[in-house]
């Protein structure tokens, strides 16, 4: 059977009333390919006034990938980039050895309310790559390739699929696709890479004959096609790639082959050591509770 596990995730307040759906990690499964960090939010409308910005804060060791379907997000880092992410694009920033960001409402939109919809995954670096040069790059959303595969509008955010390939450089094989189903519409997905998954949107959706709620993160099995049914018009992404070289820990913003190294991330951003965002003084400070998970 193609359908390996389904995952439902849980809710997690970011601060603010802004709350998110994480799929990943989870108990069963760190990672599917290199991502290791998937966080669905909204829609949520956001009210004139509301305290949904989140505050500079570092990263290491990972890749942030960020995509909305709605709204809009700022975003600066302390390498001097400072871009306005919009529904279609592509936004992957490489922390590498240390990065600082933040993401924050457009200062024009602080006095109007709005909706954000959007993902954010984190793309763990091989270990040959954990420590490179921090990097920003953003990928408008013209310059996504798509095309129509049956019955569905497939969109090739990175990687390779249906014949096309996505310009947004990644560090290992990497498949990410955001695809429109129609109602009544059998997409056959094939097996673009040996760990790959699914997520649904915002509707049910069948795999192979197997009912999946919206709002879930289906795994499929390795080298298997996947029959895909849309009984309504319905959003998936899928996501996968190389399986990872070896576990990873994960504490706070940091992900790291080596839990030594976490320990130094967490003691460099209490000194203030890994850089800051120009013209932005906040910042999130570490968590009370230091306890690193194996």
């Amino acid at each position: 059977m193609p359908v390996e596990l389904k995952l439902s995730g849980h809710e997690k307040d970011l601060g603010g009333g802004f709350r998110v759906r994480r799929l990943l990690p989870a108990a069963q499964r760190q990672s599917v390919g290199p991502f290791l960090f998937f966080d669905h939010f909204g829609p949520i409308t956001v009210a004139p006034g509301a305290a949904h910005d989140v505050r500079p804060h570092p990263h290491i060791g990972l890749a942030t990938v960020t995509y909305l379907f709605e709204g809009a997000i700022m975003h600066r880092d302390s390498l001097g980039f400072s871009q306005r992410i919009e529904p279609g694009a592509i936004n992957w920033m490489t922390a590498g050895r240390g990065i600082v960001h933040s993401e924050r409402a457009p200062e024009e939109w602080t006095d109007r309310e709005y909706v954000n919809h959007g993902v954010q995954l984190w793309a763990a670096l091989p270990r040959a790559q954990e420590e490179v040069a921090p990097d920003f790059v953003h990928t408008p959303a013209s310059a996504i390739p798509e095309a129509l595969v049956g019955g569905a509008r497939v969109r090739v955010l990175a990687g390779e699929a249906f014949g096309l390939r996505s310009p947004v450089k990644t560090f290992s094989t990497t498949v990410y696709l955001d695809v429109q189903l129609a109602a009544g519409t059998v997409f056959e997905l094939p097996p673009l890479a040996p760990e790959l998954a699914l997520y649904a949107v915002d509707g049910p959706v069948v795999v192979d004959g197997e009912q999946v709620e919206a709002h879930t993160l289906t795994l499929l099995a390795p080298k298997a096609t996947a029959a895909v049914m849309a009984t309504r018009a319905v959003r998936l992404m899928v996501i996968g790639g190389d399986a990872l070289d070896g576990h990873r820990f994960m504490w706070w913003n940091f992900v790291s082959s080596r839990k030594e190294r976490i320990t130094q991330a967490a003691h460099d951003w209490e000194l203030q050591a890994m850089g800051q965002v120009p013209g932005d003084a906040e910042l999130i400070p570490l968590p009370e509770r230091r306890l690193i998970p194996d």
